[in-house]
């Protein structure tokens, strides 16, 4: 237990501190130095954040970051089969094709695991997505699930995917 000289001091050093509890009356006491050194930062951290949330100028740039979203989901399967069909097909669709894939990435990895496994439907705002189909039509074939260990060992590496 706090003595009542202990509490004392402890008030006394808070509230030469500026602190006021949880009131929302806390009184800064930040020096002159301190305050210059926060602009600088508060600089910084703006190109920072501006540089962060640019989109990609080129369109190689683009396909390089739908390509690396494709195989980085977190979820094996669906990197491995969004991640794969990314990789051999990304380079060849045009700005068009580009979009309705980039629209499919944005979705959540649970529906784009059960889109790519006909386990359900495509949903309404992605039906007239051509790009969503022909991943479909590709998972049908695709070795990866289907084949021995050595096939699935193939595709893997020639992917880029181990």
């Amino acid at each position: 237990m706090l003595t009542r000289i202990a509490r004392k001091e402890r008030l006394t050093m808070m509230l030469r501190r500026g602190y006021r509890g949880d009131s929302g009356e806390m009184i800064p006491n930040v020096s002159a130095a301190e305050e210059a050194l926060q602009e600088k930062a508060r600089a910084q951290y703006q190109t920072i954040i501006e540089a962060h949330h640019a989109l990609p100028k080129t369109s190689e740039d683009r396909k390089k970051r739908l390509i690396y979203r494709s195989k980085q989901r977190g979820w094996l399967e669906v990197d491995l089969l969004l991640g794969t069909w990314a990789n051999e097909n990304v380079s060849s669709l045009s700005e068009e094709e580009l979009d309705s894939f980039e629209e499919f990435v944005n979705e959540e990895t649970i529906d784009i695991y059960n889109i790519l496994t006909l386990r359900s439907d495509i949903p309404e705002r992605l039906s007239t997505n051509d790009v969503v189909s022909r991943i479909q039509q590709w998972a049908k074939t695709s070795p990866l699930g289907k084949a021995d260990q050595s096939t699935y060992r193939d595709v893997k590496t020639r992917n880029n995917l181990i």
